[in-house]
Parts: C-alpha cells; sequence; structure tokens
C-alpha cells in the first residue's frame, strides 16, 4: 500500500490539486512543441518525440495517482528533451525548416 506525502496527509490536497492541474497544461503545451516538430524533423523522429510524449504522459498520470509533487518535473523533463533533440538534430543531422 502506498501512503501519500506528509504534505497532503496536513490538508494540503488544495494545493496539490492546483499542481497537478498547472502540471497537466504545461505538458499539454510541451506536447503541441512535440506535434509541431514535424515541420522541421523527419517522419522517424516525430514518430520517437510522440511515443517519448507519451512515455512521460503515463509517468505524470502515475505520478499524480501517487499523489507526488514530482509530476512537476514531467513538463521540465519533456521541453529539456525536446529542445535537447531538436538542437542536436539541427546541428548534427541539419534538420532544417
Amino acid at each position: 500500500m502506498h501512503f501519500p506525502e506528509p504534505a497532503l496527509r496536513q490538508g494540503g490536497l488544495a494545493l496539490y490539486a492546483v499542481a497537478a492541474v498547472l502540471a497537466a497544461a504545461a505538458h499539454f503545451v510541451a506536447g503541441y512543441f512535440y506535434l509541431t516538430s514535424g515541420l522541421v524533423a523527419p517522419l522517424w523522429a516525430l514518430a520517437l518525440f510522440l511515443a517519448w510524449w507519451l512515455v512521460l504522459t503515463r509517468v505524470g498520470v502515475k505520478l499524480v495517482l501517487r499523489r507526488s509533487y514530482r509530476v512537476l518535473l514531467v513538463p521540465v523533463v519533456a521541453v529539456a528533451t525536446w529542445f535537447g533533440a531538436m538542437v542536436i538534430g539541427g546541428t548534427v543531422l541539419g534538420w532544417s525548416a
């Protein structure tokens, strides 16, 4: 059995709900950038981007179900990996619009 983090046991459920909604909204914004990567990246890279975004979505859902504040890191990881992959793709692989 998994127990919620201490902040949630002390009545911080409203704050957690706001954090979870903000994380979900930020993750959907990152998803928009993943989808529009097809304008620069080839189709195989777009498929990898979308698969990675779905993996991060699943991790985020699991963290929400566990009521962990670590869910706030999911969109940060999504943006960081997308940006890094786009920079590497542009410089090393020659992707351009």
